[in-house]
C-alpha cells in the first residue's frame, strides 16, 4: 500500500512546495499579474481579460486563495479578489533563501 510522504520532509520544503505548485499554471500567473497590475479588489472583470470560461477562472483562483496567494469576499454571485501581500512577502523571502543556499553548489 502506498503511503504519502510529503510529511517526510521539512516544514519549509512543505510550505514552498505548495506556494510553487499553485503559481504551476500560467492561467494563475496572468490572475496573479491582473490582480498586481490594479492593485486593488478585483471582481468580475478578471474574466474578461482572460481567455478562459468563467468556471475555469472560478478554479483557478480557488487554488490561488487556498495557497494563500490571494484572498477575496464572496457575496452572493460577486467576488472580490486581491494579492495577500504577506504571503507573497513571505514566498519572496523563502525563494532568496532556497537560491542563495543552493547558488553555490558546483555540478560535475
Amino acid at each position: 500500500m502506498a503511503t504519502h510522504k510529503k510529511e517526510a520532509f521539512g516544514q519549509f520544503e512543505q510550505e514552498l512546495a505548495e506556494l510553487a505548485k499553485a503559481l504551476a499554471h500560467p492561467a494563475r500567473i496572468a490572475i496573479l499579474k491582473e490582480l498586481a497590475k490594479r492593485n486593488t479588489c478585483v471582481c468580475g472583470e478578471i474574466v474578461e481579460v482572460l481567455p478562459l470560461a468563467q468556471s475555469t477562472v472560478s478554479q483557478h483562483l480557488k487554488e490561488l486563495q487556498q495557497a494563500g496567494l490571494i484572498q477575496g469576499t464572496v457575496e452572493g454571485a460577486k467576488s472580490c479578489y486581491c494579492i495577500n501581500r504577506d504571503t507573497f512577502q513571505r514566498f519572496e523571502q523563502m525563494l532568496k533563501s532556497f537560491f542563495v543556499s543552493t547558488a553555490n553548489q558546483q555540478c560535475c
